[in-house]
């Protein structure tokens, strides 16, 4: 590892910090919203009150003695926190952790009624069968006269940007319209992403996920083209064991893009039935480690993952959680060179990242200059900006 000056881990108790505004809005947001997907009944309710009160007021608690993954917590540092106030926690950890009671609050680990029921399902099933989704889908058959590097490069941007903006425009720079300026790449490593995966390549390719719905669907739109043309023997895609951090994917929601691809007319049906049949002869896998879900960096990662990656061809890893797990959740200097923080991953890897948390790094210093003259903080947060950042 280069030797990198610290810097400090994000927290979340400096007020009007955005880490502050998720523990204190968004995540009593979180709960309400829960709270009304489900007719769940009084046991759920009063679990459900007493994690609002204990996020806004208490401290971290320890999982039931009973709890099916209470020493793998204790390992992931939960002796270490309980008791502290959620505030004084590392973010990231306070942020997973959050997650972790939210879902015993509502009976997902059972036994029970509840045992098993996503409680983010409503809202990731009305996104995917929203008219949007239906209107991105449409903009594939554009695509299909183009040759396969064309859409290869276009299907990479689509599954970067997610549902920040429409499909049509994402597969085409030229398709912008003035009323909807092109988003800016404030990092794009993307020339050195192609070469790690050759033409008649034989390599494997994993995708560690991030979003369900109308962000996974352009993530397996990516993945069909590869399988399809070559680009890779294997796809293997990451996602989480359990729902997790509202609307991160897990094999459910996998499933449930397939078949939206499927019933799709025109190319999307296409791509699915290419997704469908590669799950079934074994070139695309579904992958849900316990540690997706860990409130960790990726440098702590287990050696059975650390060999599945250092194995691929290369990892492409989405989203704004899996970059802050990469590189570290800290205030870098956003100038500290990201190959430098991502040594520790095994392996070649791509981050494809909208930016929604104030972590970066790999952004040269006129960029820099320009972002913070032109719009304050605010680029590091809003979601208007992303980057393509590669480690071979």
């Amino acid at each position: 590892m280069p030797d990198i000056p610290s810097a400090p881990v994000l927290l979340g108790n400096e007020p009007g910090s955005f880490p502050h505004s998720v523990l204190a809005e968004r995540h009593p947001a979180i709960i309400r919203q829960v709270r009304d997907a489900f007719p769940y009944g009084p046991e759920q309710h009063r679990a459900l009150d007493a994690l609002l009160e204990s996020c806004a007021e208490g401290v971290v608690e320890p999982l039931p003695a009973d709890a099916h993954d209470r020493d793998r917590w204790r390992d992931w540092g939960l002796d270490s926190y309980a008791g502290r106030p959620w505030f004084d926690v590392p973010w990231l950890w306070s942020e997973s952790y959050f997650y972790r009671r939210l879902l015993d609050a509502v009976g997902y680990f059972g036994p029970g009624p509840w045992q098993g029921i996503d409680p983010f399902r409503p809202s990731k099933l009305a996104e995917l069968d929203a008219g949007e989704t239906d209107e991105e889908l449409a903009a594939l058959d554009a695509l299909e006269g183009e040759p396969a590097e064309e859409r290869a490069r276009a299907l990479l941007h689509g599954s970067l940007w997610g549902n920040r903006a429409d499909l049509g425009f994402r597969l085409s720079e030229s398709g912008a319209g003035a009323d909807r300026p092109a988003p800016g790449l404030v990092a794009d490593d993307s020339d050195a992403l192609w070469p790690l995966l050759p033409p008649s390549g034989t390599g494997t390719l994993c995708l560690i996920a991030d979003n369900a719905g109308r962000e996974l669907v352009p993530d397996l739109l990516l993945v069909a083209h590869l399988l399809d043309h070559g680009r890779v023997g294997r796809a293997v895609v990451h996602v989480k064991p359990y729902p997790y951090y509202v609307s991160d994917a897990t094999t459910a929601d996998v499933v449930d893009a397939v078949r939206r691809l499927l019933a799709a007319p025109g190319a999307a049906a296409g791509y699915g039935r290419c997704l469908w049949s590669a799950m079934a002869d074994g070139r695309l896998t579904v992958r849900a480690h316990p540690f997706s879900c860990a409130p960790l960096p990726y440098a702590d990662m287990p050696g059975d993952l650390r060999g599945e990656f250092a194995a691929a061809a290369l990892t492409v890893l989405k989203g704004d959680l899996n970059y802050r797990r990469l590189v570290g959740d800290r205030l870098w200097p956003p100038t500290t060179p990201f190959a430098d923080l991502a040594t520790p991953f095994p392996g070649p890897v791509a981050a494809l990242r909208t930016l929604k948390s104030d972590v970066i790094c790999g952004l040269d210093a006129d960029t820099e200059t320009a972002l913070d003259a032109a719009e304050g903080g605010r680029w590091r947060v809003g979601g208007t900006h992303a980057l393509i950042q590669v480690r071979t």
